[in-house]
């Protein structure tokens, strides 16, 4: 009706019998061009609405979709070393709170070899359905490209943490060391004499006394194992003098007094249940650092956007209270330390760095790290 009386006042203007011009138009073509404008800003209305709402449907839909992935067979996790080392013990505590999550069996496969890669190899290569994960030291993961072993960089990966942890130097209680200055010395008197155990090159205990090696000087025989459990093992054994493996996989033996703890070595002192505190090396050599060394799952990108939004909730939601993997920091001398998404891999990246450099200072990289992304530190 409203439109039928403009047009009416319309045709009495453009006649002459009407002297005052109807609103909005002055003539025809005027009216004309308002009305079609009225229409386009209908139908562009229509069209926003109509977008808007079927934007928030799909992005609704995606993440309720997203959260609720459920897995309809066993996960696998990789674990890239022997059985009995850290990551083969914080791994099973964390599939164990991830079983529960999901409501479906997670099942830890030993694969040790190649100082890791092997495990981590075969995780990469398998099916990108989310049903094979990998575990270990982030900064292992972050420097197999710069030691020429995999072809990855800690980038393709989606990062879940749960503890963090720190190496010790430790002896054989049958040895004469009664100090890590003592142990340094005599390295640095008989250059290559002394022997110490570890998981490999790449490893925690590898990193760590190439730490010591750099900021000392001295020289040690590098005596190299599948995995923590075994490298700390062959020290109790005597097969070894000495080992620079994680806390929490010598925590049993030097509770038991079959190791001799001689320092953390890092910048801060662990208390170590059962045991008391180990002095961090940093009393012994004043301004050595070594960044903290983050364990946890990781999941290779390209599997399915919900599986990986699906373990992030998990982490953000239960991980973060798990009693479990909190009484095994404690109880180990290892951090709590669940993170996952862009704050695990900012947490990771000091250690991923101070490793591959410490590989190109001593000619043991085989690609440069800042050609991969990995700057100095």
């Amino acid at each position: 009706m409203i439109m039928q009386a403009r047009r009416g006042l319309v045709t009495r203007y453009n006649a002459g019998q009407a002297k005052i011009a109807p609103p909005h138009a002055t003539t025809g073509l005027a009216l004309s061009t308002t009305l079609t404008e009225e229409r386009m800003d209908r139908s562009k209305r229509t069209l926003l609405v109509t977008g808007i709402a079927a934007l928030l449907a799909l992005t609704g839909a995606t993440a309720t979709f997203a959260q609720q992935w459920k897995p309809t067979k066993p996960i696998t996790i990789i674990v890239p070393w022997a059985a009995g080392g850290s990551t083969d013990q914080v791994t099973r505590v964390t599939a164990s709170e991830i079983e529960k999550a999901l409501g479906q069996k997670v099942i830890v496969v030993n694969q040790p070899g190649a100082s890791g890669s092997i495990g981590t190899k075969n995780t990469l290569e398998a099916a990108k359905d989310g049903y094979t994960w990998t575990a270990g030291a982030a900064q292992d993961l972050g420097t197999y490209a710069v030691l020429g072993m995999l072809d990855t960089k800690i980038g393709d990966w989606a990062l879940f943490l749960n503890v963090a942890n720190v190496s010790t130097l430790s002896v054989n209680p049958n040895t004469p060391y009664k100090t890590a200055n003592e142990l340094i010395d005599a390295m640095k008197a008989k250059p290559g004499a002394i022997s110490v155990a570890t998981a490999g090159v790449n490893s925690s205990g590898h990193s760590a006394m190439e730490a010591i090696a750099k900021a000392t000087g001295a020289k040690y025989k590098h005596v190299t194992y599948d995995g923590g459990n075994p490298a700390v093992v062959s020290t109790v054994a005597g097969e070894t003098d000495a080992t620079s493996q994680l806390t929490v996989e010598q925590a049993e033996m030097i509770r038991g007094k079959k190791l001799r703890a001689l320092a953390v070595i890092g910048d801060k002192p662990v208390e170590l249940d059962g045991y008391g505190v180990i002095e961090p090396l940093t009393k012994s050599i004043p301004g050595f650092k070594a960044p903290a060394n983050y364990f946890g799952i990781f999941i290779p990108k390209g599997v399915p956007p919900e599986v990986i939004a699906t373990v992030e909730k998990i982490w953000t939601e239960q991980i973060v209270n798990s009693a479990a993997l909190k009484q095994y920091a404690t109880s180990r001398g290892a951090q709590f330390a669940p993170y996952a998404g862009a704050e695990a891999q900012k947490a990771v990246m000091p250690a991923v760095q101070a490793n591959a450099w410490a590989a190109a200072d001593t000619g043991k990289a085989k690609v440069a790290p800042d050609t991969l992304g990995i700057p100095r530190p």
